[in-house]
Formats: structure tokens, C-alpha cells, sequence
């Protein structure tokens, strides 16, 4: 990679990086046990909050991106609690393009994992109860070893899908050089300023990496099959 091109990629790689490994870790942490509330409940509002979870897989991206902006903005209801405790708007923050990447990203970490709560069926659980396990206790250490290729397939789509984030970031973050600027807006920008080479180079590594994730979740697949068979 020419110098010139690696001197405005690097800050914008490590930001993606960064913002990609946040936003999973975060997506895992609030996913899980809202997979097992959607996968266990009885509920009547377990459909609408499904709904809520799933819409940004229909919802255009720029459409999420602006209601999230008007949500952070200083006239909007997180913008005004965040100035009351003094944190400013997070619009055109690196907190801001976290929140708005967990939102986008939901469904990738919460549907792999409600599909194997689903599929795990009561006895696991009705043993560790008969053991004196408490209900926290049966889904740290029941459900979740047991949906731990659920757990791997969720951080790899929720980090690859945060990586290609274009729509909801440029509406929250903007394209900040060195502050809110992730790859997919630098690709934007290359292709904005007639610079296709650079932009080459940027969106066939994306392309690449976007194949190996692919690639290793069909891996992760086929050797959750063999071991349910």
C-alpha cells in the first residue's frame, strides 16, 4: 500500500477496528439475554419487541441513521438527557456511532442465539433446576456454553456487519478525518474525489475480509451440525 494512501487509511482502519470490536462486545452483552427472553417467553409482547429487533434488517439505513441522529441531536430526547448530565451530544462522537452500530447490528447478534435457546429445549434447564441451579445460574451455565457456536456466529456477523456500516454512520457520525471517518465512509469519500484507485484497494480488502468471515461461518455451521447429529 502506497504511504500516502496507508497515512489516511490507518486512522480510519483503526476507528473501524475499534468501533467493530465495541459494538460486538456490547451486542453480545445485550443480545444474549434478550435472545433468551424472545426464545423462552410467553408474552404477548414478545412478537412486537421481535418486530423492533429485526426491523433495521428491512429498515433502509439512512432511515435509522436519521431518526438515530434526531434521537442525539440536541433537540432530540437522548441529546437533552445527555447535555443534562453534562456529556454534550453524542451525534458526530465515537459513543455516538457505538449506539447507532448496536441498533443496526441487533438482529445479527440476537437471532443466531434465539435460534439455538430455541432449539435447546426445557430438559437442559429442568436438570440444572433439579441440581438447585437459580435461573441466572441455569443460563450462565446451561444455555450459554450450550449456544456457544450461536455465541461465535453472532460476534463474527455482529464485528463483519459493523465493518461495513455505510447509511447509519454517515447520517450519526459524519465523516470526520481522525474523529468519526470508518472505511466505508473513506471509500465514499476516494470515490466522491474521482480517486477509484484508492478506493480499489480499500473496498477489495473489504470484499476479502467480508469472504473469510463468510467462509468460517460455514465452518462454524457444518461443525454445529456434525455435533447435533
Amino acid at each position: 500500500m502506497p504511504a500516502d494512501l496507508w497515512s489516511t487509511t490507518w486512522p480510519a482502519l483503526w476507528l473501524t477496528l475499534r468501533l467493530a470490536a465495541v459494538s460486538t462486545a456490547a451486542l453480545l452483552i445485550l443480545g444474549a439475554p434478550l435472545a433468551w427472553w424472545l426464545a423462552r417467553t410467553a408474552s404477548r409482547w414478545r412478537e412486537p419487541v421481535n418486530a423492533l429487533v429485526t426491523l433495521p434488517l428491512v429498515l433502509p439505513p439512512s432511515v435509522l441513521g436519521f431518526y438515530m441522529l434526531v434521537l442525539l441531536g440536541p433537540h432530540g430526547p437522548l441529546g437533552q438527557l445527555t447535555q443534562a448530565l453534562g456529556w454534550g451530544t453524542l451525534s458526530f462522537t465515537f459513543t455516538g456511532l457505538v449506539l447507532g452500530s448496536i441498533v443496526y447490528s441487533l438482529p445479527f447478534a440476537v437471532q443466531p442465539l434465539q435460534t439455538a435457546f430455541a432449539a435447546m429445549g426445557r430438559r437442559p434447564l429442568e436438570a440444572a433446576m433439579t441440581l438447585g441451579a437459580k435461573p441466572l445460574d441455569a443460563f450462565l451455565t446451561v444455555a450459554l456454553p450450550h449456544a456457544r457456536h450461536a455465541l461465535l456466529s453472532a460476534g463474527l456477523l455482529s464485528f463483519a456487519h459493523t465493518l461495513g456500516e455505510f447509511g447509519v454512520v454517515l447520517m450519526i457520525g459524519g465523516n470526520i478525518p481522525g474523529q468519526t471517518q470508518v472505511l466505508s465512509t473513506l471509500i465514499y469519500g476516494h470515490v466522491e474525489a474521482m480517486d477509484y484507485a484508492q478506493a480499489h484497494v480499500l473496498a477489495g480488502g473489504m470484499a476479502v475480509f467480508a469472504f473469510v468471515v463468510l467462509w468460517l461461518l460455514s465452518r462454524v455451521q457444518r461443525r454445529l451440525q456434525e455435533h447435533s447429529a
